[in-house]
């Protein structure tokens, strides 16, 4: 089922004259594209492509709390509260790449499974895809065991603060943002056991 019309049109409106890799390492590749734009005028445009598929996992708690994970955002040079990030490789089940993800972030496993959705997070300049998850059932089998690479600090939260934090500006990250707005509708619209929904909503 559609709701929107269809794309009128099914290619792009410039005209890539050639293209080179600007910059590599294990997770991205930014692509310089010398182009002629649609008034016929010449162009540059840069392509920043992701090696994995991004995976948000909001865990949710049978009381209705939520684990949210810290950790400091070298881009922004910032704190940042979010739920659990992160990226799952090519040729890897998005759901196999959650759940590991959640266990490595937090020491945490879930029972139950809930995909939220698929979006685009900055399709202006990347390519990143990105699926967001509910988990709940959720057991605490061991300490969290983050990258090498990772600081992360692991706290607990009524829903409720989260979704205020989210509406205040407080969380800004664009993914903890989406997840927890669709968690919402879900619970709203009769998408989760009437247990869970009334413990996350109040």
């Amino acid at each position: 089922m559609r709701f929107l019309p269809p794309a009128p049109c099914d290619s792009s409106p410039h005209v890539r004259l050639g293209s080179r890799t600007a910059y590599a390492n294990p997770w991205i590749r930014v692509e310089h594209h010398d182009i002629t734009r649609p008034n016929g005028s010449a162009g540059v445009y840069g392509i920043v492509r992701f090696a994995n598929v991004a995976v948000s996992i909001l865990p949710v708690w049978d009381d209705g709390t939520v684990t949210l994970v810290g950790q400091w955002r070298e881009p922004l040079d910032a704190w940042s509260w979010e739920i659990p990030e992160g990226g799952v490789p090519a040729g890897v089940d998005v759901l196999d790449g959650a759940a590991r993800e959640l266990r490595e972030e937090t020491g945490l496993t879930a029972s139950h499974w809930h995909r939220l959705g698929g979006f685009d997070l900055s399709n202006s300049a990347t390519d990143e895809r990105a699926v967001s998850f509910l988990a709940w059932g959720l057991h605490q089998k061991w300490a969290a065991e983050p990258d090498p690479t990772e600081v992360l600090h692991v706290i607990r939260v009524p829903f409720a603060t989260l979704l205020a934090a989210v509406d205040c500006g407080e969380v800004r990250d664009a993914f903890t943002i989406i997840t927890v707005l669709q968690a919402v509708r879900v619970a709203q619209t009769g998408g989760l056991p009437d247990d869970l929904a009334r413990a996350m909503l109040g």
